[in-house]
């Protein structure tokens, strides 16, 4: 075996080690092993250093400022209530009877800018009004709006593992953002099934501290009083700072180059890092005008300091990946793959699903899985789109003990028992991965040629298809009701 594989599968190896057993954390660890393989692979002491700051900065320097922004956009939807205005708005789109659904479609659009633990604890008081009002069960309400705020937190930018996964492969971020929404919606709706059956085993209803456990109870149970939507802002207000900036995005990516005014002008605005920005300041003076300055300001900085290890994290996976590039490691296991007949495909899937099973973080297990696939995506033509993808769906799923989110969830929806907690929630995570990973190997297979993708029509399209289906089947609901 050649020194190079030799010294990747150590440097993999070590890196686990590290992050499993001892108290290194994932940054250094990913340093440490970029040494070990440009080492092994022969490369020298001072190539090896510049080829760990050059790949370090060179990711940092496109998706930096991104990541930022996006952090202190969720700290505004975190104190303004916009999240909140949201779930409200989804459940009167959607209809009595599927608060689930609406809960759901909650957390796909609100994790895209706030972090999903987050986003949970804000929206948590609301599953528990929907849950006693309505006598549904706040299991199935809460678990559906866990795994909507986690599909999205792992699969569209601005959250920062999404923006990580796009920056190490080279992924236009726009065109990503549809691909990455086209399979998150599917994922959550056919996930549904499961977690209504599990709602119903499970049939909780909060009554203060206890929790009510049959629909006779709750028949007798005062109702809840709603919260003042006078409070909330404007739905203008709670979706402008998340859409705009997508919308920007993607009609920048639809119009492409061009020397015309307006061409120059979708070039500015529609660039990421201003989009975001734009969103940024659309939630700064939308959302948090009516909040103390100083205490805005506190927020932000506290939500700003917890970016410090995803950045370094993320440029340590750039690092990474420069070394694997500069060694000619990279390319060999690509050859490797390919001759032993394994789909690619699979293999940033397998890693990052199996690293976030073992050490419980979905940003780092996609972005190493990223980092470890990338002369995949060079030596064997593949389409960064999907692998990007493949490497965010792996961390949805089995999330369990190691992952602070389980606990969250388990905590709040009164479930104790640790059979009860895998079945409700690890179970559920493992299918929408399951689900999701079908969909992008089949989106592949039929796209991802390199080259024959990507027109950006053609994901708009399919996810304009499935919306158009939503409303359609809500219809037909709504009239069978009623006959």
């Amino acid at each position: 075996m050649d020194a190079a594989l030799i010294g990747i599968i150590v440097g993999i190896i070590a890196m686990m080690v590290m992050i499993v057993k001892t108290r290194i954390p994932v940054a250094l660890a990913m340093v440490l092993a970029s040494i070990i393989m440009g080492l092994f692979a022969g490369m020298a002491p001072t190539e090896l250093i510049d080829a760990i700051k050059a790949g370090f900065g060179g990711v940092l320097g496109g998706i930096g400022l991104i990541i930022a922004f996006g952090v202190i956009m969720g700290a505004c939807f975190e104190r303004s209530g916009a999240a909140v205005r949201m779930a409200k708005t989804f459940v009167k789109i959607c209809g009595k009877g599927r608060e689930d659904l609406a809960l759901g479609l909650t957390g796909v659009l609100v994790a895209i800018p706030v972090f999903c633990d987050s986003a949970y604890i804000i929206l948590h008081s609301l599953v528990r009004a929907i849950s006693r009002n309505t006598g549904q069960s706040a299991v199935g309400l809460g678990v559906t709006l866990a795994l909507g705020l986690l599909i999205t937190h792992a699969l569209v930018p601005p959250t920062p593992g999404p923006v990580a996964v796009a920056g190490i492969l080279g992924v236009d971020l726009g065109i990503y953002m549809l691909w990455g929404l086209l399979v998150s919606i599917p994922m959550m709706l056919f996930s549904l099934p499961y977690i209504r059956k599990v709602g119903k085993e499970y049939y909780r209803v909060p009554n203060g501290e206890q929790w009510i456990t049959s629909e006779a109870d709750w028949a007798n149970l005062e109702k809840v009083t709603e919260t003042d939507e006078k409070s909330l802002p404007s739905n203008f207000l709670s979706f402008g700072p998340i859409l705009i900036p997508i919308a920007l995005i993607l009609l920048q990516t639809l119009m492409g180059s061009g020397d015309t005014a307006l061409h120059v002008l979708m070039a500015l605005i529609g660039n990421p890092v201003v989009a975001v920005g734009i969103g940024v300041l659309m939630a700064l003076y939308g959302l948090t005008r009516h909040i103390d300055r100083k205490d805005m300001i506190g927020s932000m900085d506290d939500a700003l300091a917890t970016t410090g290890l995803i950045l370094v994290v993320t440029g340590c996976g750039g690092a990474m990946g420069a070394v694997l590039k500069a060694s000619g490691a990279g390319p060999q296991v690509a050859e490797a793959i390919a001759s032993s007949g394994i789909p690619p495909l699979l293999v940033p899937l397998a890693i990052s699903s199996m690293l976030r099973l073992i050490q419980g973080s979905a940003t780092a297990a996609m972005m190493v899985a990223a980092t470890m696939t990338l002369p995949l995506v060079e030596t064997l033509d593949l389409d960064p789109v999907f692998v990007a993808l493949a490497c965010a769906v792996g961390p949805v799923g089995f999330s369990h003990l190691n992952d602070s989110y389980f606990h969250i969830i388990s905590r709040t929806l009164g479930i104790t028992e640790l059979g009860d907690q895998l079945k409700a929630w690890s179970v559920t995570s493992t299918i929408a991965w399951a689900i999701g990973a079908s969909i992008v190997m089949a989106l592949n297979l039929v796209f991802g040629q390199k080259g024959t993708l990507i027109d950006p029509i053609v994901p708009f399209a399919v996810l304009a298809a499935i919306l158009a289906w939503m409303k359609m089947r809500e219809k037909q609901i709504a009239l069978t009701t009623a006959n």
